[in-house]
């Protein structure tokens, strides 16, 4: 008998997709990378050798040492500590404003898929017309308009990111929305909000992670970018943008300040896509 149970358990889908996704190196890789720098972001206050925003005449630009593992910047201040506090800001703001675009896009989508007819119309023409505008123009147009500040720009990136999750979910709802077991439901008597709750939301959330964790990674290079044109986290708080804008003036006498908040960018949002490729093939239920 328990041999049984442990065989049913064994081939739930939670249990069979992690599987399939301890089985990629890639996404693996991913997922250490994410965790450490979500680690490193969580502890922070420990962490970090110096106070982020302490400067130090005496250590103005100066080269990676015992002292400064990885240099300090033109006002003297740790940059190691500043990359370790920068993590916070970027992982906040990829999740705050991929979180934004789940709460809008997600029920926005539901209801164009659901109900269809000119609601679908209508929700589909402003989707179609946000999405003309690239991504990164209208966050920046955004986050211009409701001002320079780190909580602005997870706003405006998140409202930017919402037609994407409006137009994947729409997509999986019509294609969920004709299967037999919502018309089963429906032929039961079901309430429509319970169909698309229970029957239709559980089927559809497969295609939504792996959207937001690659959502996430877009995320990251927007903050960055914004915050490289001082619509992000405005100094003296570290942020990666904001040192590579700083750094940009300093390539030829201190190129530390330009190599580790470039890397650190580089490693979180190649971890995001690898992961996010990774659960996309782990998460499909026609993958053998």
């Amino acid at each position: 008998m328990a041999a049984v149970v442990f065989e049913q358990i064994e081939v739930t889908p939670r249990r069979r997709a992690w599987r399939r996704l301890m089985r990629r190196s890639g996404a693996m890789f991913g997922l250490a990378v994410v965790v450490c720098f979500a680690l490193i972001a969580l502890l922070a206050p420990w962490l970090a050798p110096y106070d982020p925003v302490a400067t130090s005449w005496s250590t103005v630009r100066a080269a990676p040492s015992g002292a400064h593992l990885f240099g300090a910047d033109e006002l003297g201040r740790d940059v190691l500590s500043r990359i370790i506090w920068g993590a916070r800001a970027s992982i906040l703001a990829g999740v705050v404003s991929v979180s934004i675009s789940l709460a809008f896009g997600v029920p926005i989508g539901m209801l164009a898929g659901y109900v269809g007819r000119w609601v679908d119309a209508l929700i589909s023409r402003i989707t179609d017309a946000m999405l003309a505008c690239p991504f990164l123009i209208l966050a920046i147009a955004l986050a211009a308009f409701l001002g320079p500040s780190l909580t602005n720009a997870m706003i405006a990136i998140g409202i930017t990111a919402t037609p994407i999750f409006i137009r994947l979910t729409r997509a999986q709802v019509l294609a969920a929305k004709s299967e037999d077991y919502v018309e089963a439901a429906r032929a039961l008597g079901n309430p429509h909000w319970r169909i698309a709750l229970r029957h239709i939301f559980p089927n559809i959330v497969a295609p939504l992670i792996v959207q937001a964790t690659l959502a996430i990674a877009a995320a990251v290079i927007a903050e960055a970018s914004l915050s490289f044109l001082g619509l992000g986290q405005q100094p003296p708080a570290p942020s990666w943008g904001s040192m590579l804008n700083t750094a940009r003036n300093y390539v030829d006498q201190a190129p530390w300040m330009a190599i580790w908040p470039g890397l650190s960018i580089f490693l979180l949002v190649l971890s995001f896509n690898l992961l996010g490729d990774g659960l996309r093939d782990a998460l499909d239920p026609r993958h053998k």
